[in-house]
């Protein structure tokens, strides 16, 4: 799967990270989008960075993925697209969801049959679990006598 696939299934066309705007996203529709290294457009091999969704676009893809607010995997993302310079390079498209945890569980799940693995930049919800060490034993320590009164 990579962008050109996207675009077969009803994607929007591709808008550049460093150019999104509040304009360029629908208004208060729920949408699952796409984050694309546009450095690798049309090749075999996948160029989908991460698969995500959002009820309020807006605040989602300009404010946690471009500002930096919200959770883990925004903040994540973000210093990807600063820190690794992939603003310059990335570009997001979308498509209109009436469930968008639906359907970006089945694009995922269709990604991992592919590629055998998440994008790059999205993690699996649950990780494995790691047995706990035993516990280690406490020191025991002798009483102290009891005083004796007055002294």
């Amino acid at each position: 799967m990579n962008s050109l696939k996207l675009k077969e299934i009803g994607f929007s066309d591709l808008v550049p990270l460093c150019s999104l705007s509040f304009s360029n996203l629908p208004q208060s529709k729920s949408i699952v989008f796409a984050v694309v290294d546009t450095t690798l457009s049309g090749k075999p091999e996948t160029d989908i960075l991460y698969v995500g969704r959002a009820k309020k676009p807006a605040r989602k893809l300009l404010g946690s993925l471009i500002g930096g607010y919200g959770g883990k995997g925004g903040r994540k993302i973000n210093a990807k697209l600063f820190n690794d310079g992939y603003l310059e390079k990335a570009a997001v498209c979308w498509i209109l969801s009436d469930d968008p945890r639906a359907t970006q569980k089945d694009l995922l799940s269709k990604f991992i049959e592919e590629h055998h693995g998440y994008p790059d930049w999205n993690v699996a919800k649950k990780l494995p679990v790691k047995p706990k060490a035993p516990a280690k034993k406490k020191k025991t320590t002798k009483p102290r006598p009891a005083r004796k009164p007055g002294s």
